[in-house]
């Protein structure tokens, strides 16, 4: 079956989700309409939708005028078995002392090293990305330095390769949290496979609003690999939730954000101890001041 796709950028979160709105009224009827932000600093909004029938070029131009987008782009994608093409392209990830593989390379996994299966067909969060590469390597950079995690989350999970990496080198539970339903679905799945179900406890929040975290924390250490825009708004929250002498590892951060988000994360208590950067992509680590 064919797909097609339909993709505009316009100034303006407002504006960009009332298009995304509009968007899901055509006729025919788009499967899948996506907002974004665009991570290159311009102030743009992407908005795309998914359509297995050609979408009406009229009523598309009418959308983007009207709102002030530019024109949509359309595109017709050849048919693909994404899961084959992404086992051939995704070899396994060392990141320290962890090994992230898919089951189709099971038979590399080496010994000595720390494994977490994450299957191809999720691909982001299977270590490949600089952002989970970035955290991995902070995650093993903190334990070699002798820092034991007690009470661990993972905001923003995706995958919970994060919290499975942190449940396999510490005996403690490690909560998880996300807040699209189907990544807390992934990330409960990922947990059964690695054997590691009973370690991590996954939950649907936004950030720290959950009874399950409110109730855990403070924590000594939290990932939050999510955008700069949701950290920067998360600094409060995360001073609240995370301990005197804690550490945050913080990525989804471009480059050329991470000075901001070092910034307000400092303004908050939250200070600078590790930068790493990975082709386009910064990690940090940051240490909350002891009172």
């Amino acid at each position: 079956m064919p797909t097609f796709t339909a993709l505009t950028t316009l100034p303006g979160k407002a504006a960009a989700e009332k298009l995304g709105e509009a968007m899901e009224n055509l006729m025919p009827e788009p499967t899948g309409v996506g907002v974004f932000e665009m991570e290159d600093g311009s102030g743009l909004w992407e908005v795309g939708g998914y359509f297995t029938e050609a979408p009406d070029d009229t009523a598309l131009t009418l959308l983007a005028t009207a709102l002030g987008a530019s024109p949509f782009v359309v595109s017709e994608l050849p048919e693909t078995d994404w899961v084959a093409h992404v086992r051939r392209e995704l070899a396994p990830v060392e990141a320290g002392r962890f090994f992230v593989y898919g089951s189709h390379d099971a038979d590399k996994v080496p010994d000595g090293v720390e494994p977490l299966l994450i299957e191809a067909a999720m691909a982001f969060g299977t270590g490949h990305h600089g952002t989970t590469l970035g955290c991995l390597r902070a995650l093993d950079r903190l334990s070699s330095g002798g820092f034991t995690g007690q009470k661990v989350a993972d905001i923003g999970c995706g995958t919970a390769v994060l919290a499975m990496a942190a449940a396999r080198i510490w005996p403690n539970p490690v909560l998880a949290s996300d807040i699209d339903e189907v990544a807390v679905e992934v990330a409960r799945s990922n947990a059964r496979a690695n054997d590691l179900a009973d370690r991590i406890r996954c939950v649907e929040a936004a950030g720290f609003d959950h009874p399950e975290l409110k109730a855990a924390a403070p924590f000594d250490l939290v990932f939050a690999n999510i955008l700069k825009g949701p950290l920067v708004a998360l600094a409060p929250d995360m001073a609240a939730h995370l301990a005197p002498g804690g550490f945050a590892i913080l990525s989804g951060i471009l480059n050329e954000q991470a000075d901001e988000v070092i910034r307000v994360y400092a303004q908050a208590g939250i200070n600078l101890v590790h930068r790493e950067e990975i082709v386009d992509w910064t990690t940090l680590t940051l240490g909350r001041n002891a009172p």
